[in-house]
């Protein structure tokens, strides 16, 4: 087993990385986790993706695997975004990452802002009880290990149901919106490196979540599947006709985007948002205003 680092935020020196590749996003790294490591409830920290390997350049992000004892996940969890907003300097709430492979975990994107730019940070938490597993399937570098303390069968249960309801739960419009602005994050990554079939991929991915956010806030109840009756449950309004020419708009551009095709495409969500369900506004305007000046920056 590999030997405990200590604990102390001033003694996490991550000095085999720093030797290995110096990226920018280094202190960034150093920040979060030195800030992880001060809550007793995590059990582990590794770093992996390309700033583990050593294959960073400066759009990458920072990728943690968050080892959380059984016990704590769900009080962990549900602090997360006041932790990584007051502390982390995240610029909004996390989101609940639907593109990581299932690790037995939940994984969260955060926009956190770091030296005058926005920055990706992944954290992927992940029952101590599963940390050995998941060890075995993900390459990246161990930054911390305390060994937990008991954990219980009992734990182990509430930690998976946890992991299952969250995962299971619809996503508010506030939720979908931020999806909206992660999407974004990263489909300006993938036509900034080339990155073609990804941002095809994603670009599908922002589309749908303009969906999803039409369905939500004007057809929660749906019980039809996907794009399945869109028009039928939707068109029978005059915001639902307009939600629905906006997204017509949206799947009728290239496949493959611009910078400008998502620059318009995160214009006429929030129009979208402002008209549909302007309540997931509420308490984010400021943050997409600085948002969308770092984007502009970038």
């Amino acid at each position: 087993m590999p030997t405990a680092l200590p604990t102390a935020p001033a003694e996490l020196q991550l000095v085999e990385l720093a030797e290995a590749n110096r990226p920018a996003q280094l202190p960034l790294l150093t920040r979060i986790c030195e800030m992880l490591a001060a809550s007793p409830a995590v059990t582990h920290l590794l770093v992996r993706g390309s700033l583990a390997s050593g294959t960073a350049d400066r759009l990458s992000d920072v990728d943690f695997v968050v080892g959380i004892h059984d016990r704590d996940l769900p009080p962990f969890t549900q602090s997360l975004d006041d932790l990584m907003t007051v502390a982390g300097g995240a610029l909004l709430p996390g989101w609940r990452d639907t593109i990581v492979a299932d690790l037995g975990g939940i994984g969260f994107v955060f926009l956190v802002q770091h030296e005058g730019k926005l920055q990706q940070v992944d954290l992927y938490l992940c029952p101590a009880s599963q940390i050995s597993l998941l060890r075995r399937k993900v390459a990246g570098k161990l930054l911390l290990e305390r060994p937990p303390a008991e954990i219980t069968t009992a734990q182990i249960t509430q930690a998976r149901t946890h992991i299952t309801e969250t995962l299971s739960r619809p996503r508010s419009c506030t939720e979908l919106l931020i999806e909206h602005l992660v999407l974004a994050v990263l489909l300006h990554k993938r036509i900034r490196r080339g990155q073609r079939f990804v941002a095809y991929a994603e670009w599908h991915m922002l589309h749908t979540a303009t969906k999803d956010l039409i369905k939500a806030a004007l057809a929660p109840a749906s019980s039809f599947w996907g794009w399945y009756q869109l028009r039928e449950e939707i068109a029978i309004t005059p915001i639902g006709r307009s939600c629905l020419a906006e997204l017509d708009a949206a799947i009728t551009c290239p496949a493959v985007p611009t910078t400008d095709d998502v620059n318009a495409a995160l214009d006429r969500v929030i129009q979208l948002t402002q008209r549909a369900c302007p309540n997931a506004l509420d308490g984010l305007t400021d943050a997409i205003t600085a948002y969308r000046t770092y984007l502009e920056l970038a």
